[in-house]
């Protein structure tokens, strides 16, 4: 049990091999959970008494595990990667590869992850979509150089849904505070 009081049961060997494939694409794309469980504590700390980084990467960690995200990622960094290759044809191509405003498909995938932990996820993902901090903007602003339509909108549904995970286990253990700004 960590801090959180949460109780933690390992993966099947399958979800495990899965879970390697998926953090072994994000780190091909220049992405850590450590940086993704960064942005976590950044948007949960002033709402979790006690919270860490080590917390954040764990819920990280248990978010990854869930299969429906790992579909998830694997899907959106598989259409990066071939639209990057230039191997998927048109319209769709110039579509993924401009990240073009009207094509909504790369957020519906990232809701997909988000769902999973409710209107707390959702919330966050809005934030996270529209300011884009940290890797989230990396990844985003690499347009010209490599296809990320999926990659930040996928990392701050991740984000979120870590974030919103803590969040409900606070609550649960009573380890919520009121927010007070700095």
């Amino acid at each position: 049990m960590n801090e959180l009081g949460a109780k933690y049961v390992a993966p099947s060997a399958e979800a495990a091999r899965t879970r390697e494939a998926v953090v072994k694409w994000l780190n091909d794309r220049a992405v850590s959970l450590a940086e993704i469980a960064e942005l976590v504590y950044e948007i949960q700390k002033g709402y979790i008494s006690g919270l860490t980084l080590r917390d954040c990467l764990e819920s990280v960690e248990r978010v990854l595990e869930k299969r429906e995200v790992q579909n998830a990622v694997l899907t959106g960094l598989a259409l990066d990667i071939l639209a990057e290759k230039g191997q998927l044809g048109e319209p769709l191509l110039t579509m993924l590869r401009e990240d073009d405003s009207l094509y909504g498909i790369d957020e519906i995938l990232a809701l997909s992850v988000v769902n999973i932990y409710g209107s707390i996820g959702l919330t966050n993902f809005g934030y996270l979509d529209k300011v884009k901090p940290g890797v989230i903007g990396r990844a985003n602003n690499q347009k010209g150089k490599k296809v990320n339509t999926f990659l930040d909108d996928i990392l701050s549904a991740v984000v979120a849904a870590a974030a919103a995970r803590l969040a409900h286990r606070a609550r649960d253990t009573g380890l919520e505070k009121k927010f007070r700004p700095a």
